[in-house]
């Protein structure tokens, strides 16, 4: 039975103030009354916590966890697992793997008693005389994809240790040290942005850190692995850690190793200063470890195809991977939204601000891609040109905000949307990024080339080189800095494309022909689009019959108000037939270019479980792709933007 609900927040809120016991929900069934979480404050955690994760255990894909945590005296003691893990943007800390929990202090077990609000906290009354506890539990990772990402197979492990620990509450984070080691299988070798000390039986023991800074400092391990010095020479180390399910994967050539280069090059000339002592890109090339793509402060964790080096040329969706999670350093892990410095990883964050820290991250995630050349000048175009069709053909404007998909990370968690172009979701990524494009031509335009958004990128995260504790921004510090740059209503403006609904929301791609450039639709596909579709597996017919399908004639998504809707499909059903053929993508598409000069209609037919269905689309239109077309004789503010920085 649910707990009434204004029962339940008021509960929640006395916990998170600190309430005393008293003022809480009653709980009759427990064994003893459940005290007070302690409120977090801006403390120092008395003495360091050691902290051994075995992760050898390959066979059965299970971590186990033993940590020493000293203790100032009897008395209760509340132990947190993570929840709100910085990056995911959501409370995502995966307490349901965590199983075999015990607890002891001088070889005597201790009960420990759930809270019932916080289900990440454990209450523990410690003995008199006691200096420390030990705890142990075991990590249960997922064995496959199916219920959780997978992190561990029979070739790699990604530890990532907030997932792996407990840790005092009422302390800050970062003022909490944890002395870590690790234990691998043998023969494996690992990446990570932590210092080593020992390695003794197995155990590779780390250096004392933060729980801060070791909650953001992963480890990519593998049978297979290969390192790559980025920046030979520099004044910090940029590494390349690899490991893949099979060691010809990693057989990067040296022209692929030279734009990986590139990259550190480009972000060096970008902002002018670097605010990590190094950084450690993860890199698996796997089809069997769950796909990641997080951002960490001297960090980034990454997964791409296994052929990323070996078919380069033939899959392009992860282009743009490591540029993004890189650029992240700067914006939103050293430059961090207000709403995200919290003091601990039971804190939740709030994401306000995630049209700068992930909008104008994929703005410069794609231009760094560019001017190093992970992507093509005209690949980047493609992907622009992508952008631009899906907010030009974007229903879900009309009735919601662009701020308000800020919130999607705690609302929906990336899970399947039967309506995603009507819902919406996290659009403050490319919508967020377009916002930022039209920023920067505009800044342009006004200055004559004088000046750019290069310059806000320089003034606003390039402060400071070498420091990496994080730096704070709001609303208002953006608009100053715009200011600074080029003078204009910039508060104003940034309000209009947030809060706006309707057409006029969809400003930002006046920075097409501000560019130089128009968006067109096209018979014929960019060799870009072609590419990516063949990768990913799907046939794209969002901009004429309105939907999507997959390899298996199965439609993956329908665009709200287009003719598919409008004929009443949604996700789910498969085509049997195509103008009395077998379905097939090539049939669709001879189908839709044969209507341009007939006047009958295209009839499909339609399966859904037992149901068929017989469709007739009165479309003529032809097939339609985006591309972006150059306007003679005006300035290439795009083809600029992208271009590398030479100095």
């Amino acid at each position: 039975m649910k707990r009434p609900l204004v029962l339940a927040c008021a509960a929640a809120l006395m916990i998170v103030a600190g309430a005393p016991a008293a003022a809480q929900v009653g709980t009759p069934a427990l064994p003893r009354p459940l005290p007070p979480i302690p409120a977090v404050r801006d403390a120092a955690y008395p003495g360091v916590i050691d902290i051994a994760v075995d992760a050898s255990d390959v066979s059965r894909r299970i971590i186990s966890v033993r940590q020493t945590i000293p203790v100032a005296g009897p008395g209760p003691l509340t132990l947190l697992y993570p929840e709100w893990i910085p990056g995911n943007h959501a409370p995502r800390g995966p307490m349901r793997s965590i199983a075999g929990l015990v607890v002891t202090a001088d070889g005597q077990r201790l009960d420990w008693l759930r809270d019932t609000v916080n289900t990440n906290a454990f209450h523990i009354d410690v003995p008199a005389g006691v200096e420390a506890v030990q705890v142990q539990f075991q990590w249960l990772t997922p064995i496959d994809d199916s219920t959780q990402r997978t992190v561990f197979t029979d070739e790699m492990v990604n530890v990532q240790w907030e997932k792996a620990l407990l840790y005092p509450a009422g302390y800050a984070h970062n003022r909490m040290m944890f002395r870590p080691s690790l234990k691998l299988p043998e023969g494996w070798s690992h990446g990570v942005a932590l210092t080593q000390e020992t390695v003794q039986d197995g155990w590779v023991r780390f250096a004392p850190i933060s729980l801060e800074h070791l909650a953001d400092s992963p480890v990519f391990a593998g049978l297979h692995y290969r390192m790559i010095d980025l920046d030979p020479g520099g004044r910090s180390p940029v590494r390349l850690h690899m490991i893949a399910d099979k060691p010809e994967s990693l057989a990067a050539t040296d022209e692929q190793i030279q734009i990986h280069r590139n990259l550190v090059v480009q972000a060096d000339r970008l902002y002018g200063a670097r605010h990590f002592d190094r950084y450690e890109f993860l890199l698996a090339l796997t089809d069997r470890l769950g796909g990641i793509g997080l951002e960490h402060h001297r960090s980034s964790e990454n997964s791409v195809d296994t052929g990323y080096f070996t078919n380069w040329a033939a899959l392009r969706s992860d282009r743009d991977l490591l540029a993004h999670e890189y650029n992240h350093s700067w914006n939103g892990k050293y430059r961090r939204p207000a709403d995200q410095l919290v003091l601990n990883l039971n804190t939740p964050l709030q994401n306000s601000l995630m049209w700068v820290y992930e909008g104008q991250d994929q703005y410069y995630g794609l231009v760094l891609a560019a001017r190093s050349g992970m992507l093509s000048r005209d690949d980047a175009l493609a992907i622009l040109a992508t952008t631009a069709a899906a907010y030009d053909n974007n229903p879900g404007n009309a009735w919601r905000a662009l701020q308000d998909t800020t919130n999607d990370p705690i609302i929906s968690q990336r899970r399947p949307q039967a309506w995603g172009s009507y819902q919406r979701s996290e659009d403050y990524y490319r919508q967020g990024a377009m916002i930022w494009l039209e920023i920067d031509t505009l800044i342009r335009e006004q200055t004559g080339g004088r000046k750019s958004l290069d310059d806000f990128a320089r003034a606003f995260f390039g402060m400071d080189d070498g420091a990496w504790d994080p730096r704070p921004y709001d609303f208002d510090e953006v608009v100053t800095t715009l200011n600074a740059v080029h003078p204009h209503d910039w508060a104003a403006y940034l309000r209009a494309r947030l809060d706006g609904v309707g057409p006029t929301a969809i400003e930002p791609l006046s920075w097409i022909e501000r560019g130089g450039y128009r968006l067109v639709y096209d018979e014929r596909m960019t060799d870009y689009l072609k590419t990516l579709n063949g990768e990913l597996k799907r046939n794209d017919f969002t901009y004429s019959l309105g939907f999507m399908m997959n390899a298996s004639n199965r439609i993956t998504s329908v665009l709200w108000g287009g003719p598919a809707f409008e004929q009443g499909l949604s996700i789910g059903w498969e085509l049997m037939a195509v103008n009395g053929r077998t379905a097939s993508p090539a049939a669709l598409r001879e189908a839709i270019t044969a209507a341009k000069d007939s006047p009958e209609p295209i009839e499909v037919v339609l399966k859904r479980g037992d149901l068929v269905r017989t469709v007739r689309f009165d479309y003529h239109g032809g097939l339609r792709y985006p591309r972006l077309e150059r306007i003679e004789g005006a300035p290439d503010r795009l083809g600029d933007i992208l271009a590398p920085r030479r100095r």
